[in-house]
C-alpha cells in the first residue's frame, strides 16, 4: 500500500536548523524512513503501516495502521515519527492511528520482503482472494529456500510472529504470520 503526500510545495524552510525547506515530500521520506521496532530491518513504509502523510495548515498528519489491534510497537513507532519529522522541520507533527481497512500482510512491499528474507525471518505468501486452493501453500526457509520445514511453535519472539525449522538445513526461523 502506497502513501501519499499532499500540500503546498515550497513551504518555509525549517526552523529547527533542518536544511531545505519544509515540503510534503520530505515530511513523507522522513515519516517513511522510521523503521519498525520489532522487525529492525524493515521501515514502518515497507511494512506497509505508513498509510499517509499530508500537509494540513502547515502541520504534517501522519496516518498509519497498526499490524494488529493493540499491537504494542505503535507506541514506540508513534514517538519515532513525531522525532523524524521534528528532525525534518515538522516539530508539531501529528500521528493518526486508522484501523480500516485493517493491515494485511499484503502490504508489505517487495523491498520489505526481501529484507525480511534476508534477516531470517520468512515472509508470508500474499493472501488470495476467493476459493482456498487445493494444495497448501508451504513455508519456505528462509536461509536455504526449502519448503521442507516444520512449525515448533504457533508464538514467536513477538506476536506477529511463530517460531518454525527447516528439516533441509535444520536452521529454525522466525515466520512472520499472514493476515
Amino acid at each position: 500500500m502506497n502513501a501519499t503526500t499532499s500540500g503546498a510545495a515550497g513551504a518555509p524552510a525549517a526552523a529547527d536548523g533542518g536544511s531545505g525547506p519544509r515540503t510534503p515530500d520530505r515530511a513523507r521520506a522522513a515519516a517513511a524512513a522510521v523503521v519498525d521496532p520489532e522487525l529492525r530491518v524493515v521501515t514502518i513504509d515497507e511494512l506497509g503501516i505508513l498509510r499517509d502523510v499530508a500537509i494540513l495548515d502547515e502541520r504534517a498528519v501522519v496516518t498509519i495502521t497498526p499490524t494488529y489491534t493493540g499491537c504494542p510497537a505503535m507506541d514506540v513507532i508513534r514517538a519515532d515519527i513525531r522525532a523524524a519529522l521534528a528532525a525534518a522541520g515538522w516539530p508539531d507533527a501529528e500521528v493518526r492511528t486508522v484501523y480500516s481497512p485493517a493491515w494485511s500482510t499484503d502490504w508489505i512491499s517487495p523491498a520489505g520482503r526481501t529484507k525480511l528474507a534476508a534477516a531470517g525471518i520468512s515472509p508470508p505468501a500474499p493472501v488470495r482472494a476467493g476459493p482456498v486452493p487445493l494444495t497448501l501453500l508451504r513455508t519456505r526457509c528462509p536461509r536455504c529456500g526449502s519448503a521442507d520445514t516444520e512449525q515448533l511453535s504457533r508464538f514467536g519472539s513477538t506476536a506477529c510472529k511463530s517460531l518454525w525449522r527447516c528439516r533441509a538445513c535444520r536452521e529454525p526461523f522466525d515466520h512472520l504470520k499472514a493476515l
